[in-house]
């Protein structure tokens, strides 16, 4: 191995100026389609309100 540090190569550059972030934006993106998930599937699961009663 050489003694030059990894954030110094081009590759190691190319993955911190561009992989990781892209990365992070990714995973931000990946966690609001999960909470929409989740709104959507504690909707589905909860009992739908029953319509008031007509007097008679």
């Amino acid at each position: 191995m050489s003694d030059v540090p990894f954030f110094r190569t081009v590759m190691g550059h190319r993955f911190i100026e561009a992989t990781v972030p892209a990365l992070v934006t990714e995973l931000q993106r990946l966690n609001k389609n999960l909470e929409r998930l989740v709104i959507a599937i504690e909707r589905a699961a909860s009992p739908a309100p029953k319509p008031p009663e007509e007097p008679r």
